[in-house]
């Protein structure tokens, strides 16, 4: 008997460490943490196209998107890879961008890489470049307080800061660094 028992004793002791091995051998391992999600979008359209009027039925302006998310809660809609056309009666921008965030009030924020080019034939002003820019899509305004690149056919300026209305043709600099001017 006593062969026996050491025998069964021996398998029960085997069978344990062979079901509890796993348990023992598992690292500890914090589980990983989910990004934490503020907020979902009520919609997302990909490659968005859109054409905005104003009162009188003119185009205002126009968007295009690689991806859009609107937050109607928050209020705000999120632009990934966005362009602005702007129209006026003398100008038209277009605004490209990374990413931008445009909110109820009509203040569209274009971060990253952002490419404003004026479309009218003739101008002064080319294109400005800049890391962020703040846009009043009403008032037709632009700001930024980062450093600026302005290009035009004959000149190029750099600085920091820059207050544009879009509607008088005024483009200030509030920092200015450097004018080149070229030859004609």
């Amino acid at each position: 008997m006593n062969a026996a028992r050491i025998i069964l004793s021996i398998l029960f002791i085997s069978c344990m460490v062979w079901l509890w091995y796993p348990y023992f051998t598992q690292t500890n391992t914090a589980p990983q943490a989910e990004p934490e999600v503020i907020a979902k979008p009520d919609y997302i359209a990909i490659e968005l196209k859109q054409t905005a009027y104003d009162e009188q039925g003119k185009i205002s302006h126009k968007v295009t998107a690689a991806k859009m998310e609107l937050y109607q809660q928050l209020g705000f809609t999120f632009f990934e890879k966005p362009i602005f056309t702007l129209y006026n009666e003398k100008q038209t921008w277009q605004i490209n961008a990374d990413e931008a965030t445009l909110y109820e009030d009509k203040q569209l924020i274009l971060e990253g890489n952002v490419v404003a080019k004026n479309l009218t034939d003739n101008a002064m002003i080319d294109k400005i470049n800049a890391d962020n820019i703040q846009v009043d899509i009403e008032l037709l305004t632009m700001r930024s307080e980062q450093p600026v690149v302005i290009t035009g056919p004959n000149l190029k300026i750099t600085g920091k800061g820059l207050e544009a209305d879009l509607k008088t043709e005024v483009i200030k600099l509030i920092n200015h660094t450097r004018t080149i001017y070229y030859d004609q």
